[in-house]
This record gives C-alpha cells, structure tokens and sequence, in this order.
C-alpha cells in the first residue's frame, strides 16, 4: 500500500516526489524537482509578475498537489515494471512541470478584480498552457520541451480530442495520459472529496455566469445537490471510461502487485462515491 502523504503540505508533496525521482534517476539532477516546486509555489502564492495568488477554492494549490503526487506514483509503477517505452529522466521531469503548471489557467493578474479564477474554468486548460510556456521559456527550456509541457497540460481537458494533440513520441503521449489519469484520481481519492463537492458546484457556476466560454455539458448542474448526486454516474459514465480507454489503464500502475492487487486510489475513490451513494440512496430524485 502506498504511503499517506498530507497533500495540504507542499513539503510533504515535494519531499515524496524528490524520493521517488531519485529512486527511478539515481544521475539526475538532485535539484530538478525543488526547482520545480519552488517555481509553482512562486506562482500559485502571487509572486511572479502581475498575477494575483491562486484564489479558487477547489482548483487550489493542494489540488496541484494531489495531481502531482498521484503521477509521480503512476511513472514509477510504470518504471518498475520495465513497459516500454522507458520513462526518461526527461520524460519525468517535463511530465512533473506539466502537471506543476496544468490549472495555472485559474490565476488572474493584478488588474482582474472582478470574482475569482473559476470564471476562466472553460477555458483554464488554454490559458495553463500559455502560461507554463510563458514561464519556462525564460528559464532556457527548448521549444521542444515547451511543446511537450503544453501537450502534456491538453491531456487535462474534458472535451480534449487526445488524436488531435501532437505528440513528439510515444513517451510523451504517455506521460501525457498518465497526467490526465493523475489529474482524475488524485482529487477524487481525496478524504475531503466529497465535502468540497459544493465548493466545487461554486466555480462551476461562476463560470456560466462569467459567459467567458461554455462549461462542457458534464460540469452543468442547478445545484451543489445535484451535482453530488450525480458524483457517482461521473466516476461510472466518464472517469472509468476514460482512464481505461482513451487513458490505457495506466491507474494500473498505482496496484500493488501490479496489475490485479489492490488500487488504494481506486479503493479510495470508490468509497467516496459509496459515501455518495448512501446519502442519496433514499433522498427523493
């Protein structure tokens, strides 16, 4: 089973992510990962540029966190049982900024008073990608690694069409659905998930009342209510379809042995969603 790790600690995160690097990089660049978190903590507390701290309350900080944790935990799975292609240490390290930098969409500059950030949710994937290019790039990333990190971050999008993404290679499409996979559980694993539920039916409805783009019809709800009772058709209609078809069952890698022992993610997220189940199996439709 894997080890709880406080994801409200970005300490705790870092420390789990630098151990899990240099256990699959023993050469790697022992810095790589802090430098990393050093860089989205510097963004999501408002101190690069003229953007404003992080001020959703569900896309927050731990939710980076959560995702980051989870993919990390996925590619050394994926790296222990020797599939090919090989995770590269590249191939971590771009898929760590991705991951890093995927809801970066949700801060707003300095300028932007109106509401919060969960007015761009229609549009965050677009905006995270810019933004982590406009980050990187400065710090010497090639083109080519921009591309991969922005590639990486489309593989979040609810109405992505993952064919149309341009992959540079096999590796990178991988890495790519193994943060789309991360993204999906590590927020839903959560002991907390079901009580942000209505925090989250708030940034949705700020969204469709900003008018900036169109929610997708999965995110379209009257009510915090409905959308918790309908929790459990999301995990059934959506996630599972998507993290064992178009995702290739990389949560897989997360099962300890691997492939058919126990998923604590899956394990947690299924009694999350049997939480929900029981508290509207006898409340009227």
């Amino acid at each position: 089973m894997l080890d709880l790790v406080d994801t409200r600690d970005p300490v705790a995160v870092e420390d789990e992510v630098c151990s899990i690097y240099a256990a699959l990089f023993p050469d790697g660049d022992r810095e790589f990962v802090r430098r990393a978190f050093g860089w989205a903590l510097q963004c999501f507390a408002g101190r690069y540029q003229d953007y404003q701290p992080v001020d959703t309350r569900y896309h927050d900080l731990e939710h980076t966190l959560q995702g980051t944790l989870c993919l990390a935990r996925i590619l050394r799975g994926r790296h222990a049982t020797g599939a090919e292609p090989v995770l590269t240490k590249r191939g971590f390290e771009l898929g760590l900024l991705a991951i890093l930098f995927h809801d970066t969409g949700y801060l707003k500059r300095r300028e932007d008073t109106m509401g919060t950030g969960a007015k761009y949710t229609p549009i965050h994937e677009g905006r995270s990608a810019i933004f982590a290019k406009e980050f990187l790039a400065p710090k010497g990333f090639p083109e080519g690694d921009l591309a991969a990190v922005q590639n990486m971050i489309s593989c979040t999008g609810v109405n992505t069409d993952l064919e149309a993404i341009a992959f540079r290679s096999e590796l990178e499409r991988i890495v790519g659905f193994a943060l789309g996979t991360a993204d999906l559980l590590g927020q839903m694993a959560a002991p907390d998930y079901v009580e942000k539920l209505p925090v989250l039916f708030q940034e949705f409805a700020e969204a469709e009342r900003s008018g900036i783009g169109k929610l997708p019809a999965t995110f379209a709800f009257k009510s915090a209510d409905e959308l918790m009772r309908k929790t459990p058709a999301f995990w059934d209609k959506y996630v599972q379809p998507k993290i064992n078809g178009d995702f290739l069952r990389l949560y897989t890698f997360l099962s300890d042995p691997y492939p058919d022992g126990p998923n604590p993610y899956v394990q947690r997220i299924e009694a999350n969603i049997g939480r929900l189940r029981g508290m509207f199996a006898t409340a009227p439709a």
